[in-house]
């Protein structure tokens, strides 16, 4: 598996993206970091690279259910006709301190995954199937 080289650690996360200066339709959240995002859009966009949008973010867990309003600068856009990928960059925003404290929660919870898959790794537990 390749393995990306980061700032900051991205977290795959279910979630909706409003962003009504780029389409009508929501996008779909694809991974979401402190200083970024990537959104899937289901139509073909056009977006001026040199704007920043308002990206209004609902994620599925966490308490940032009501959203969280965000700036957003696009990086990079990948479009193959029928689907646009985004890359945004967040700038400093009113709702980035609720951004971190999300990002916060996900980190303190993919930690207790790694404990509970540790737990088994050094167990040296195993599954026996019967035929």
């Amino acid at each position: 598996m390749k393995k990306e080289h980061r700032k900051e650690e991205r977290f795959y996360e279910f979630g909706r993206v409003e962003a009504g200066q780029i389409s009508v339709l929501p996008g779909v959240l694809d991974d979401i970091s402190e200083t970024g995002c990537k959104v899937h859009f289901t139509n073909p966009v056009d977006v001026d690279m040199e704007n920043d949008y308002t990206l209004l973010i609902r994620l599925a867990r966490g308490n940032c259910g009501r959203g969280l309003n965000l700036l957003g600068h696009p990086c990079w856009v990948k479009s193959d006709g029928s689907k646009t990928d985004i890359g945004f960059s967040f700038l400093r925003s009113p709702d980035t301190p609720e951004l971190i404290n999300c990002i916060n929660c996900f980190k303190s919870d993919s930690g207790s995954d790694e404990t509970i898959a540790g737990m088994f790794e050094s167990s040296g537990s195993g599954f026996v199937y019967a035929l």
